[in-house]
């Protein structure tokens, strides 16, 4: 039977989850999202994205993000996403917030991957046109480019907004000199950046040298991707590459050669903490990053309802001593 008719919230999907006002913003996100980087694409099983869909938004989890090369193949996710709104979720569309990105390769050409307005204005209509919405109520610049003027990409959102398109703006992994201007010009055109978004996990903290106070002190939220490592903070490496994970992928952004030896040695140090806290190596990482009163969200992606289970089980316990944090400090810098 398919379980994606007929789709009945659960009345009580705010009782569980926690959320967090965004930067200086009136705007709540969960403090864990859903993100569709992996495993909503065309090669992917659509039963099983809907269901992680639904399963999420009974659990609280209002947010959902996107960006236009999501798949494969890119453009897939958009498409698929927007097909499980059309069939279960267009009377729940104003308690959902829906991001997009624009920026990465998308198509061939001199214009279908960079950040000039001619590549955020069409990418922007064709994610529209693909989830079948109206606006998004958050989209992105997805990268500094190096080339395109700061000034272009960010004038370009600013008049997104106005063009009624997308409600917020946010930056996506820019370094810290380009952050500071686009903030500077989203401030003085009155629609400031609302979300600052970058990659952050226990084994990837350069966000806390500059990214993340610079965020705070601009008003900006901030909200993490990839905290699990591409799954290297779960237990799922830890007795070497099982057949059908990410690793064992021909093509994926995680290859073998990255579960190393030493970071498998670490996740199995950090396993030994997460489970006298009673939770599981993911859970804990989670928890983790959620740690800084600076962070808004994290995204999390997962393969099944399961795996979505448990990572969104991480905020039943999300403080930590300082014993506990120090000790997470020493096996992640090697000190004695």
């Amino acid at each position: 039977m398919d379980d994606s008719v007929n789709y009945q919230h659960a009345t009580d999907r705010y009782d569980w989850m926690q959320y967090k006002y965004c930067g200086k913003s009136g705007l709540q996100l969960p403090l864990i999202s859903l993100g569709l980087w992996h495993n909503f694409g065309s090669v992917d099983d659509f039963g099983i994205a809907t269901n992680m869909i639904k399963y999420a938004f009974d659990k609280g989890v209002t947010h959902f993000d996107l960006a236009n090369n999501y798949g494969p193949v890119p453009g897939s996710a958009e498409t698929n996403f927007g097909r499980i709104l059309k069939e279960n979720f267009q009377s729940y569309r104003d308690e959902m917030i829906i991001s997009s990105k624009a920026g990465h390769e998308m198509w061939a050409g001199p214009y279908g991957g960079n950040s000039s307005r001619k590549n955020l204005i069409a990418s922007i209509n064709q994610s529209l046109h693909r989830t079948g919405l109206e606006y998004f109520d958050i989209f992105y610049t997805h990268r500094y480019d190096g080339v395109t003027p700061v000034e272009e990409t960010i004038q370009t959102l600013i008049d997104i907004v106005k063009q009624g398109k997308a409600l917020y703006i946010g930056i996506s992994k820019y370094p810290p000199q380009q952050a500071r201007l686009a903030y500077k010009i989203m401030a003085e055109a009155g629609i400031p950046c609302l979300i600052s978004q970058y990659r952050y996990s226990m084994f990837d903290r350069t966000i806390e040298v500059e990214a993340l106070p610079l965020a705070a002190e601009s008003g900006s939220g901030f909200i993490a991707f990839s905290p699990l490592a591409q799954g290297l903070l779960t237990d799922k490496y830890l007795n070497g590459i099982p057949e059908h994970s990410r690793a064992a992928r021909s093509s994926g952004f995680l290859q073998p050669a990255q579960v190393t030896p030493e970071k498998v040695m670490i996740a199995g140090q950090l396993n030994e903490i997460a489970r006298r806290r009673g939770q599981t190596l993911a859970e804990m990482a989670l928890a983790w990053t959620l740690r800084d009163e600076r962070m808004t969200s994290v995204i999390v992606g997962a393969s099944s309802v399961k795996q979505l289970d448990d990572n969104l089980h991480a905020l039943d316990h999300l403080t930590f001593t300082s014993e506990e944090l120090a000790e997470i400090d020493s096996i992640m810098f090697g000190l004695p």
